[in-house]
């Protein structure tokens, strides 16, 4: 090849990297919302309670199926994963089983995936989840209906589980059951940080707006939410808390209503609890991101997975090959 044509492919392959991690560093500057005070005598309030944490009270005062319970008891757990799924999926519950959630260690630190449900409405499935719960020992269940008016009670309900039956995990990740969750280049990056508390990681919205239509699933009425937009929060799909992040929103939400959308009630408990988002690229969002063996191994998660990709994408991205820059 002539020496253009060499400058030519050489130009090609800076642009692109320029492209893939220049965005990324862009958009995390520019979505990295400012620390929040803590003069607030509220959002103080709430951080001492947080601190102060009585657990005796909430263990004997069950709102759910404790059959994980012993699972998390005296555990140190670097990444506790908890999977919202719906009680009649249990074929995606097995196929997260059977690929990413099967990861018990990461760079010799432990991770335990479990799922959150709320009770069936039909009688049968229930009966099935109920042997699952015994086969497995990874479901956390409550004790209301799954329904689409009950994801918010069922994302407080495994914050509540968390805080009471997982004390020593120090990360705790939630997640929607459609995403893939690259565990080792979480873990990795986990690793990496100098900030110990107040994690709350994600893919930053931004200036979300309330859903006001009345014929909406999701309407959000002015009494229960009067502001234009709700502050800063990490995309529901899947975001990040350090275990005292978690106890922050659990004492926070006795002030937010449940109606709220679920990541929409983490972000407002957060901001109540002086707690500031933090934006990572590399959480997808509700988007789904293109298979490329090396993306997959350098991103956290991407949404909308069918289960054949799971088991392809997973199987490909856990072998040993390097990936080069």
């Amino acid at each position: 090849l002539r020496t253009h044509q060499w400058c030519f492919i050489l130009f090609n392959v800076l642009l692109f990297h320029v492209l893939l991690f220049g965005a990324d560093l862009l958009e995390q500057y520019f979505l990295h919302s400012l620390p929040l005070s803590y003069t607030d005598a509220k959002t103080l309030e709430i951080r001492e309670r947080a601190r102060k944490l009585d657990l005796d009270p909430l263990k004997a005062n069950l709102s759910y199926t404790v059959s994980s319970a012993a699972i998390c008891s005296n555990r140190e757990i670097f990444l506790l994963i908890v999977v919202c799924s719906s009680p009649e999926n249990r074929t995606r519950r097995n196929v997260i089983r059977q690929t990413w959630g099967n990861v018990t260690d990461s760079r010799g630190y432990s991770v335990l995936t479990l799922f959150a449900l709320g009770k069936a409405a039909s009688i049968s499935t229930q009966l099935e989840v109920s042997e699952e719960a015994q086969m497995y020992r990874d479901i956390i269940e409550g004790s209301f209906i799954d329904s689409a008016e009950t994801q918010t009670q069922k994302m407080l309900m495994s914050v509540e589980w968390t805080v009471t039956f997982c004390p020593r995990a120090r990360y705790i990740l939630q997640t929607a059951q459609d995403v893939f969750v690259g565990v080792p280049s979480l873990a990795g990056y986990l690793l990496s940080l100098t900030q110990l508390e107040d994690i709350y990681l994600g893919r930053v919205v931004h200036q979300g707006v309330p859903d006001r239509d009345p014929e909406s699933p999701g309407f959000v009425p002015i009494p229960q939410y009067p502001e234009e937009f709700y502050p800063d929060y990490c995309d529901g799909s899947a975001f990040l808390m350090s275990q005292d992040v978690a106890r922050k929103v659990y004492v926070a939400a006795r002030e937010v209503p449940l109606s709220l959308p679920p990541d929409t009630f983490v972000g407002i408990c957060a901001k109540k609890a002086g707690i500031t988002p933090m934006h990572s690229s590399r959480f997808s969002g509700e988007k789904h991101i293109s298979y490329n063996r090396c993306c997959y191994k350098f991103i956290f998660t991407s949404s909308d997975m069918k289960e054949d990709e799971l088991f392809k994408d997973w199987k490909e991205t856990s072998d040993g090959e390097d990936c080069s820059l």
